[in-house]
């Protein structure tokens, strides 16, 4: 039961399109929604985290008295990606959702009468379920696939004029039919760093990419092609270079208190836990995550940018750049290697001197060498540093 002061948090455990159905259902009644996967392998263990006050799944919309309900401001709570450990739940707000519905069609001058959107992310993640808030919100026409397929995507091209990417997907799109990929008329895409290479395949075939930058806890993209979106507000941490987001697209905060609110916000600023600047045109310009930069010989090294730097090198397939204690330099910078050639991987030597001609400074060129056999990333290609610690 919820008072006059709660709501109802209702959890949609249903596939897509199915799941889409009923989340609009959902905030037409007012309520607000957390979506899980069926098939997830730790669902029970999920529901009793999140406590939903009422499930929809199968065979319909059940009451769960254990269930506690939530804040009436409330319209979806959404599960992070976990990239440093167990995922958080953030409770979104309806106005939220709606401003950066709103923020996001002003930026891609959307019009409900010409586009349409196609949701083929997962709906538990903000990445999806954004999707489905901008068009339940704004009125523009909405296509529901159930899961990502490239054939899928690439059929729907046209029709729908509007997707929702992460670099992994977008490599399987341009690896199935580039052609298709460029007939949206904008594909968002964010959810990990974009390797140079395949922004690069993507401008050659004529794709129309607008990089994004967000949170869970934003709501998803707030921030396009460097950009700040309406209403959305950006500054820096003066001690870490900290990036701080405010503006109405901000959580209200973690379900069940998961986090301290100075790990969150300073002051009535959102902590996002990634490292900025603005480049020389005044846009932002994400360094790395705070706790994985390296502290080597008092210089601070970004993962991120010794990975890119590596690239193109030859012999190096996937690379993930970690930290680990170091008695003489604080931490050392270890390269985490898939070679090409399993039977003929790069040596330290080998990488040092190809940093060296990639320009990287003394303090990013690695010290330890880790050959392993693939790079743990989360389902929208983040690398998952703490697995390689």
């Amino acid at each position: 039961m919820s008072g006059p002061d709660e709501s109802h948090l209702v959890a949609v455990v249903l596939a897509p399109p199915n799941a889409a159905d009923a989340v609009r259902q959902v905030w037409d009644r007012d309520g607000a929604v957390v979506v899980f996967d069926p098939e997830h392998p730790r669902l029970g263990e999920l529901i009793m985290a999140v406590g939903p006050t009422d499930l929809i799944d199968g065979s319909g919309r059940h009451a769960r008295p254990e269930g506690r309900p939530v804040d009436p401001s409330v319209g979806a709570v959404v599960a992070t990606s976990g990239t440093t450990g167990e995922p958080r739940f953030v409770e979104l707000t309806t106005a939220g959702l709606a401003a950066s519905a709103a923020a996001v069609h002003h930026a891609l001058d959307v019009d409900p009468a010409r586009d349409r959107w196609l949701a083929c992310l997962p709906l538990t993640s903000v990445a999806g379920l954004a999707i489905v808030a901008r068009a339940h919100t704004t009125g523009t026409p909405l296509a529901v696939q159930p899961r990502f397929d490239p054939a899928a995507v690439a059929a729907a091209a046209g029709e729908c004029s509007l997707v929702s990417l992460v670099p992994t997907t977008l490599a399987r799109l341009l690896d199935a039919d580039a052609a298709a990929a460029a007939r949206f008329r904008r594909v968002l895409l964010g959810g990990a760093p974009i390797p140079p290479a395949l922004r690069a395949r993507a401008t050659e075939a004529g794709v129309h990419v607008v990089t994004t930058y967000g949170l869970t806890e934003t709501g998803g993209g707030c921030v396009h092609d460097g950009h700040e979106l309406d209403r959305v507000e950006i500054d820096f941490a003066p001690s870490s270079s900290e990036v701080l987001v405010r503006g109405p697209v901000v959580m209200r905060g973690y379900r069940n208190g998961s986090m301290r609110a100075e790990e969150s916000w300073r002051g009535d600023w959102l902590r996002t836990g990634d490292v900025g600047r603005r480049d020389e045109h005044g846009l932002l310009e994400l360094v790395d995550r705070l706790k994985d930069l390296i502290i080597t010989g008092g210089v601070n090294v970004s993962p991120t940018a010794i990975e890119s730097a590596y690239a193109a090198v030859p012999g190096v397939g996937e690379m993930a750049v970690v930290g680990e204690p170091d008695p003489e330099w604080g931490e050392r910078v270890v390269a985490c290697i898939v070679p090409v050639d399993a039977s003929d991987p790069p040596s330290l030597a080998d990488l040092r001197s190809a940093g060296v001609d990639a320009g990287l400074r003394g303090a990013e060129l690695p010290r330890a060498l880790r050959l392993v056999a693939t790079i743990p990333r989360t389902p929208s290609g983040k690398i998952l540093r703490r697995l390689l610690r």
